[in-house]
């Protein structure tokens, strides 16, 4: 008995041992492909630099449509197809100005930009007293100063977080709810330092949201070393007078496009994984890292596959999302869609959306014995630098899907220290991306999505 246990457990070492040997040599040959052939960062530079900024319903956004179609076929989709949604269309209007003007009558020019989706000044400008609250409760004890001002919200970014989109998280919400806030109690437009702690004075902008209960006031983001000039001069008791004008407004909803690429699946059709990034980016950088990297990862590993021959067993859909930076009207779309077609099981949803950095490793929302087969492949992944697995993950584009199918989410989570330092700023451009940590991305997100078409989710 004790002969034949030992006999059967040796083969049951030596058939898992040979099959993550053919595991380690499909993702070494997926590596060498993207590592030495890859067209992820000439991709990049065309659609950044040919293209530029992709903000929802612009003619940027269409333009991006029609490469990211084309790309995809030229790339080896099997099924291409342009799935309609409709988007918002908020037009920035021209130049956002802002002057600090100081009682011994200089001025200074700050560095701001509109918030998206905020109602502008009109032509005309306010003009009026800025006041510095550093936190909502401050708001709230000050809530009798506000008619008439301007709110300039100094909220710091936490350096004490290690993962800086924990410091996003906590911040972010001055930007988002921080406008509605302040009309609440009478003020006439609301200034928030930018969501960073970068050391240069780009402001960076980010979609708000207004509470309909109060008006729609203008809103903007000011670059930090501005930021920090306006809290200290006021914090000293001297009364500033800011001059603000921005010109932003909605037109009509537009027609837009989640763009779908397709690898049929050989064995199970109708069990989908999903990849992607969203296509739009915000007006006023060239959105490289947020989300170009994404989108170009996410072809890339379409390219990739069919490079090296190799046939899925379950269907991979890669998708180019719409208007994920001011409406998230593509993923909820795609959502929409996937909840209709009762054929389809849906194993998992991946995105790619921060940033084209050095891959450290995935989050994933999905029950306990998934993540465990999760980790149980980190050391395939860690000779390519993201075998660490952690709870929680996402992002805006696979939430829906996961919401309305109770599907597993995930992301790439790459170095995030420099993330924040170009999010939503001028400074996020072709040139902030490094073409091996690039690619480097998309081999680990190939290297997943391999394994779970493999052996299931």
């Amino acid at each position: 008995m004790g002969k034949k246990l030992f006999w059967i457990a040796g083969l049951f070492f030596s058939v898992n041992l040979q099959a993550q040997t053919t595991d380690e040599v499909l993702i070494r040959k997926i590596a060498d492909e993207i590592l030495v052939n890859s067209k992820a960062y000439e991709n990049l530079r065309t659609l950044t630099k040919t293209i530029g900024g992709r903000l929802a319903g612009s003619p940027q956004m269409y333009q991006a449509e029609e490469w990211g179609y084309r790309l995809l076929k030229e790339s080896g989709s099997e099924n291409t197809v342009k799935q309609e949604c409709m988007v918002p269309h908020w037009v920035r209007g021209g130049t956002d100005q802002a002057t600090a003007l100081l009682t011994n009558g200089k001025k200074k020019e700050l560095d701001i930009l509109a918030l998206g989706n905020t109602e502008g000044t009109g032509s005309g400008g306010i003009k009026a007293p800025v006041i510095l609250i550093n936190s909502f409760e401050e708001l709230e004890a000050k809530k009798d100063q506000l008619k008439g001002k301007i709110v300039f919200y100094n909220y710091h970014f936490n350096p004490r977080f290690i993962r800086t989109f924990e410091a996003y998280g906590d911040a972010v919400k001055y930007r988002t709810r921080g406008t509605s806030l302040a009309a609440k109690y009478g003020a006439l437009a609301s200034m928030v330092r930018s969501m960073s702690h970068s050391v240069d004075n780009n402001p960076h902008t980010g979609g708000t949201h207004y509470d309909t209960a109060y008006k729609k006031i203008p809103a903007v983001a000011i670059g930090l070393q501005d930021a920090d000039w306006l809290a200290a001069t006021l914090s000293k008791g001297d009364p500033i007078i800011i001059s603000l004008r921005t010109m932003g407004h909605f037109l009509p909803d537009a027609k837009g496009h989640n763009i779908i690429g397709e690898l049929k699946g050989s064995e199970f059709p109708n069990e989908i994984i999903t990849i992607g990034g969203h296509l739009d980016s915000w007006d006023i950088c060239e959105g490289a890292h947020d989300d170009g990297a994404g989108i170009t990862q996410t072809i890339e590993i379409l390219r990739a596959y069919k490079a090296i021959g190799y046939k899925p067993k379950r269907t991979i859909r890669f998708v180019l999302f719409a208007n994920e930076e001011n409406g998230a009207r593509g993923g909820i779309q795609y959502a929409d869609e996937a909840a209709k077609n009762r054929n389809e099981t849906h194993l998992l949803a991946l995105e790619s959306d921060a940033g084209g950095f050095t891959p450290r490793g995935f989050g994933v929302t999905c029950n306990d014995a998934q993540f465990a087969k999760l980790k149980s492949w980190s050391p395939l992944l860690e000779p390519y630098g993201a075998g660490q697995f952690t709870r929680g993950g996402g992002g805006t584009d696979v939430l829906f899907i996961h919401e309305k199918l109770k599907v597993p989410m995930g992301e790439l989570l790459p170095d995030s220290q420099r993330y924040f330092d170009i999010h939503h700023a001028r400074s996020d451009v072709f040139e902030a991306v490094n073409k091996r940590e690039l690619e480097l991305g998309a081999v680990n997100l190939a290297a997943l999505i391999y394994l779970v078409d493999q052996y299931g989710f």
